[in-house]
This record gives structure tokens, C-alpha cells and sequence, in this order.
């Protein structure tokens, strides 16, 4: 995992430490691409509006297509991200009192207002790295009180070769690169995550970095949310995730960072907000 804020700040004093990954290198072998190939779109800008700051990782505020002005606002991160530390592999978060607070970023990156919690709507580590939190403000509170919009989360699969940009409210850094490839697991310590985004070498995220959104930079929609990176070729290990393929082959590319797809969180909320793991097309895991 990328690192939260102790990791940030000690990869910041301590070059190459684990406590948060080095510059991406580029892989010993070629990466190779998978399905779903991108097509030539014109790119959008990407800033930093709608983004969040959290004590010790990055974040965005998000809607679905479907929601509404008065539905309560939702913030996305990490599940290894959370307040009361990290999930176990298996275990699911749902509706667990919060009152944690997130620092609201406006398009140049300057602190815009303090959001607040009122719950953990849902949190895992198992076949994603996900936390939602329901916020005290709605959509339409955060539009005309600060002027910044949700961001709106893809409800379609990323695809290859898409231009990316990964945005962290927590070092208001970006990163920009494109959409390698997707991999069948995603294995790091006593994790394992599903259809992970691999990107290409030039998106070289660090500690804090961790529940910073992906937007495709065509379309200005989310489409993963940044967790992880094989910081020093190790195999499996935490900070060192390694790929297993259907045929349980596994391979490591040091310097190379994922993160996990969101368009599998769209079907899984309600109205107003809610998580509703019952929904069809919902496949989340269930607690």
C-alpha cells in the first residue's frame, strides 16, 4: 500500500525507506496490455477541485450518474486508509460511525472548507482497497456554499491505453500517465484485489498518495482510486505487490504502482447515498 502519513513523511526524509516508494523505474520486461484498448479522445483538464485532504492520505469527493443535490456528499479513499487502521483480509466495514474531518481542495489546490463525517458507509481490503464515507453536507450544500462540484465516478470499465491522471489532495501533487493494463489479482501481504489497474512507469505515486482519484483525462470521470506500488522487487510482500494470472503464474514489476477500479461502486449505491450491497449489480464484497 501506499503508505498514509507517517510512511509520506518519513519517504520524504528517508530516500528508498519503505516507508514509501521510490520514483517508478521502468519494468525489467515489457508489460503487456490486455483488453479493453482505448480510443483517441481529446483530453480534459484535470485540477484539483473536488479532491479532499485527509490527516494521513489523499481522497474525492464523488457522486454517482444517479444522485441527487440534497443526497448526502460521499468521500472515496482507501480501505487501508481508515481512521481505525487496516481492514483484515475478509473483513467489510459498513455504516460505522465517523466523524472524521477532510480538508476540501478547490481547482488550484488551496484548501476551500473542512468537510466532516458522520459514518463509514463502506469500508474493505478484500478484492478492493475502498472506504466511502457519508458526509454532514449534501451535493447541493458543497456546490453553493464553496463552488466545487463532485466528482462523478465512471460507471463503465476503464479501459488500455487510456490517458490517466492520479490526483492527491494530500501533497496536491498530480501525476499523469495511461493505463497500462489490468491484472487478474493483485496479491500484496495477506491481501488480494481483483481487475487491478496497472499504470504505465511515468505515474510515479508516493506514500500519501493513497485514495487519490484516477480521472480519465478525456472524459473528467473517475475511474480507479490509487492504492499501491512494488517499491523494491520484492514478491508479495506489503509495499511489494506482486500479479497472478489465471493461470496462477506470478510476475513483479518493481517501481510500478495500481490502483483499484470504481465503476463496480456504482451499482452498489441507493438512493439518497446509500450502500445498498443488495442492488442488482452489485458485487462488492458482503460482510
Amino acid at each position: 500500500m501506499k503508505k498514509p502519513l507517517v510512511g509520506a513523511l518519513l519517504g520524504l526524509l528517508l530516500v528508498g525507506a519503505s516507508a514509501a516508494p521510490a520514483l517508478a523505474a521502468q519494468p525489467s520486461a515489457p508489460v503487456a496490455r490486455t483488453a479493453h484498448t482505448a480510443k483517441p479522445a481529446q483530453a480534459s483538464a484535470v485540477d484539483f477541485a473536488g479532491t479532499v485532504a485527509l490527516s494521513n492520505c489523499s481522497g474525492s469527493v464523488v457522486r454517482t450518474p444517479n444522485s441527487q443535490p440534497d443526497d448526502p456528499a460521499l468521500v472515496l479513499s482507501n480501505g487501508h486508509c481508515l481512521e481505525t487502521g487496516f481492514p483484515a483480509a475478509g473483513e467489510v466495514i459498513t455504516d460505522q460511525p465517523s466523524s472524521r474531518s477532510f480538508s476540501l481542495l478547490d481547482s488550484s489546490g488551496s484548501k476551500a472548507a473542512t468537510l466532516s463525517a458522520s459514518k463509514v458507509s463502506y469500508a474493505t481490503m478484500t478484492d478492493t482497497d475502498i472506504s466511502i464515507y457519508q458526509l454532514t453536507e449534501t451535493y447541493a450544500q458543497t456546490q453553493s456554499q464553496y463552488g466545487i462540484s463532485a466528482l462523478t465516478l465512471n460507471d463503465q470499465h476503464p479501459v488500455a491505453g487510456s490517458a490517466i491522471t492520479v490526483v492527491s489532495g494530500y501533497w496536491k501533487r498530480t501525476y499523469s500517465c495511461n493505463v497500462d493494463g489490468f491484472v487478474y489479482q493483485l496479491k500484496e501481504g495477506d491481501w488480494t484485489w481483483k481487475d487491478s489497474v496497472r499504470y504505465t512507469s511515468s505515474c510515479n505515486t508516493i506514500g500519501g498518495t493513497s485514495g487519490s482519484p484516477v480521472i480519465d483525462t478525456a472524459t473528467g470521470k473517475v475511474v480507479a482510486v490509487n492504492n499501491t506500488g512494488n517499491e523494491n522487487g520484492e514478491q508479495c510482500t506489503e509495499n511489494n505487490p506482486c500479479e497472478v494470472d489465471e493461470n496462477g503464474n506470478v510476475t513483479i514489476h518493481q517501481g510500478i504502482n495500481y490502483a483499484q477500479e470504481t465503476y463496480i461502486i456504482v451499482p452498489c449505491i441507493g438512493a439518497g447515498s446509500t450502500i445498498d450491497l443488495s442492488l442488482p449489480g452489485c458485487t462488492l464484497p458482503k460482510p
